[in-house]
């Protein structure tokens, strides 16, 4: 049994269990956001450059690119709980095949830009798409607050081994046909394009095996509202007494726990109108620091790294999908802890302390010209690069209500790709000028920039405040006892008991201060409950 120990405390340490035990929705979700999409990561730069289109043009593609995802995602953030979560990832499979046989036959300017924007190809090769906030929508709401972390890591590092594999697929296939068979290399890039449309098509098969589980309407409602109350339900048999409050404080303890929509104004005003005023005070500061660092990832994405170390070092394009699968490697494993990471030292605390060396070793990318140099610093940033991505999603379930994340996660992924959007275009320019590196410098101090922010906001916020846990039950229970310092107050039982009839039960706290206090309770069959 003592060699089963490093294994059983891999198995726990890792989160497999926590995967385990959300289910098979959660695994299959994480199995399609692991296709090897990234079969687009290597050529998507060097096949335009092939094209013998210029960099201005090169990143004038990527920036457009991105902004037709803008469009995509609001749209689908806007109808995919009503049309379905399911129904819209397939739609989405869909297009990724018809996108990816047309990369693999046209090569057409303009054809292949419409088909980037409405088949989402990954030309970024990072954690940028409009599909990427349903995903994570649908794995926050199969988890709890205590599994979430290592799910949603698990979640990155698929994604990333998928990514990984993607890489060594496609710099191995080009090497072979360009060199081997004596293909050109564009004819080589158009195969990779048709595999990615093949594996659209796994992708379909695996929306297909999800369960209603996964739609807004099959969520649990086991969560209740810290410190709000909701107005007796003549039908519930649970009466809310409230005669005793101050005048002050009557009355203004039943707020809407959910947002009311109406059919006025704009499509915006809708989509914000789904978020409440305390959580949008929350993602006011939070999307503009993810905007920054979204601008320096738009600057200097892994298909913009691949193609700098082209220019500079002219590896062979096996040389290079080995360094970019490395560098995925290295990512999805490190991905493996972010989840235990967070849960010893804290979401903020591991989102950046992860991401300052990454932000660092993209600051130094640029600064050498030595191949060797370059694959190190990338490899740093790839290794810790994606601990973060699982405890930002993490804390955006954890500070905003379970009705409101699929709204969020959608308003974040559109921010963050419409500032991603700015990076190509500055690249684009600053590469056609011979001033490649600079954008790795001006990219690197952002995300820096981030970094530091972020720690500086939320490093001490309270979170899990929307979801019942039994921390924030005390803190309930606390509330009420403060309350009753001031006035007699009617709270209901089952925040109190286990062992009370739910028929008519009341339970009156008097105000004689959180130590000492008298509880009159008038069960149904006159049973004495069991204080928790």
């Amino acid at each position: 049994m003592a060699a089963l120990r490093p294994l059983t405390w891999l198995y726990n340490e890792s989160g497999l269990d926590a995967v385990r035990l959300t289910g098979r929705d959660a695994v299959r979700t994480e199995l399609e956001s692991g296709s090897v999409t990234s079969l687009t990561s290597i050529p998507s730069a060097l096949f335009f450059a092939e094209l013998g289109y210029s960099d201005s043009r090169i990143g004038l593609f990527f920036t457009l690119t991105l902004g037709g995802d803008v469009i995509v995602g609001i749209l689908l953030t806007l109808v995919a709980d009503r049309l379905g979560r399911r129904r819209v990832l397939w739609m989405g499979s869909a297009l990724m095949i018809a996108s990816g046989l047309v990369f693999a036959y046209c090569e057409n300017f303009w054809l292949l830009l419409i088909a980037a924007i409405v088949g989402v190809v990954s030309t970024m090769g990072g954690d940028f798409g409009p599909f990427r906030a349903i995903e994570e929508s649908i794995l926050s709401q199969l988890t709890t607050p205590q599994t979430r972390p290592d799910v949603l890591a698990w979640y990155v590092t698929i994604s990333t081994w998928g990514s990984s594999v993607g890489s060594e697929i496609s710099g191995r296939t080009v090497e072979a046909l360009s060199v081997q068979r004596e293909w050109s290399l564009v004819n080589s890039y158009h195969i990779l394009f048709l595999g990615y449309a093949i594996m659209g098509l796994v992708n379909a098969g695996m929306m297909l095996l999800l369960s209603n589980a996964c739609e807004v309407d099959a969520a649990p409602s086991a969560y209740k509202e810290v410190a709000q109350a909701d107005e007796a339900d003549d039908d519930s048999g649970i009466e809310l007494d409230d005669h005793n409050l101050p005048p002050e404080t009557r009355h203004k303890r039943t707020p809407s726990a959910l947002p009311v929509l109406t059919n006025e104004g704009s499509w915006l005003s809708k989509w914000f109108s789904a978020i409440s005023g305390p959580t949008r005070s929350i993602m006011y500061r939070l999307w503009f620091l993810l905007a920054a660092d979204s601008v320096a990832d738009g600057m200097v994405p892994y298909t913009y790294c691949n193609y700098f170390l082209d220019q500079n070092s002219h590896p062979s394009k096996s040389t290079l999908g080995d360094i970019t699968s490395i560098s995925y490697l290295l990512a999805a494993m490190s991905s493996v802890f972010a989840g235990t990471l967070s849960r010893r030292i804290g979401l903020i605390n591991t989102m950046v302390f992860t991401h300052v060396p990454s932000s660092a070793a993209v600051l130094l990318f640029g600064l050498s010209s030595r191949l060797w140099v370059n694959v190190i610093l990338l490899f740093i940033r790839a290794g810790l690069n994606n601990m973060d991505q699982a405890p930002r999603a993490a804390f955006i379930a954890a500070v905003v209500k379970p009705e409101e994340r699929t709204a969020v996660m959608g308003i974040t992924s559109t921010i963050r790709t419409m500032a991603a959007m700015i990076g190509p275009s500055i690249t684009g320019l600053l590469a056609s000028g011979d001033r490649f590196w600079l954008a790795f410098t001006v990219a690197g101090a952002l995300r820096l920039a981030y970094d530091f922010g972020l720690y500086s906001m939320f490093v001490n916020m309270k979170l899990h405040t929307h979801e019942q846990t039994p921390a924030n039950a005390e803190v309930t229970v606390e509330r009420r006892l403060l309350l009753a310092q001031e006035s007699t107050i009617t709270v209901i039982a089952d925040l109190l008991c286990d062992n009370v009839d739910r028929e008519g039960a009341r339970l009156v706290i008097h105000p004689l201060g959180t130590e000492q206090w008298n509880a009159i309770v008038t069960p149904g069959d006159g049973r004495r409950p069991t204080p928790r």
